[in-house]
């Protein structure tokens, strides 16, 4: 949390549309985006050095997974918790990023309004 209590979240997806749409989102629901990214590698380094409390991750990423992202931090800083939010909602992605840490798993397209409750928990989890 940041020093107005603000929940501090980072966004990876590899869709400009969709982080502007979960911004705005999130933003009426007082919290602070610190960093977005679209390529796994620029979300693992932009995640290490903002330490955001959650981080919205998409299954498909420019140029790789969502999943890269998910393992490279849950070993490095296991704090940080993650809501997957992604279009590829199908049962083995679900279990598969659930499986590796994700405290919550959302489908894009029928679960958009959860999104930020979702992140709230998932915040409040962390701390």
């Amino acid at each position: 949390m940041d020093s107005n209590g603000s929940l501090k979240v980072f966004l990876a997806d590899d869709s400009q549309q969709i982080r502007q749409r979960v911004n705005a989102l999130l933003a009426n629901a007082q919290m602070a985006i610190v960093g977005e990214g679209a390529t796994p590698d620029s979300c693992i380094e932009g995640i290490l050095s903002s330490h955001p409390d959650v981080v919205v991750l998409d299954v498909q990423l420019e140029g790789g997974s969502g999943l890269q992202v998910l393992k490279a931090i849950r070993s490095q800083d296991p704090a940080v918790a993650f809501v997957v939010f992604s279009n590829n909602s199908a049962p083995a992605y679900r279990k598969r990023y659930l499986g590796e840490g994700a405290v919550r798993f959302l489908d894009k397209s029928t679960e958009f309004d959860q999104l930020a409750q979702a992140v709230a928990t998932a915040g409040r989890r962390v701390h």
